[in-house]
């Protein structure tokens, strides 16, 4: 069977319809309480680190984490009061699962241009899953 439609095309479907933040824009609200950076990479991909304070909430079950009616739903995603900025590694993954989330009725959803990759080009604040472990620890 042929492909009708390419993951490109797709992406820039998904790209003319999702909000899209650079590198610069994220950075500067790192500190609102009212933005969720969201980790949507494979969890071998985590290996290279992540960005500081991000939740990891992998593509394959993203949908699932976010409808209430899933048996794998996650309360964090309920919070309307946050904007969920999601990021992979180059802003392709992340363009289609806050497409896939507004379709869900999500609206504040969001992504990063260019995915980590920018985000480490750029000097973003990263840290390994052992810092992020440790830091959540010590929350708690």
């Amino acid at each position: 069977m042929p492909i009708t439609k390419g993951y490109k095309e797709l992406v820039t479907e998904a790209m003319a319809v999702v909000k899209t933040y650079s590198v610069p824009e994220v950075l500067a609200r790192m500190n609102d309480s009212a933005v969720q950076i969201v980790d949507v990479r494979d969890v071998r991909e985590l290996t290279d680190g992540t960005v500081v304070g991000a939740l990891h909430a992998p593509r394959c079950m993203l949908e699932f984490w976010v409808d209430p009616a899933s048996p794998y739903f996650k309360p964090v995603f309920a919070d309307e009061s946050k904007e969920f900025i999601l990021f992979c590694g180059l802003g392709w993954r992340s363009a289609l699962a806050a497409k896939s989330l507004q379709e869900m009725g999500m609206r504040n959803v969001a992504h990063i241009d260019g995915g980590y990759a920018e985000w480490v080009k750029q000097g973003g604040p990263t840290e390994t899953l052992e810092q992020q472990q440790a830091r959540r620890k010590s929350k708690v």
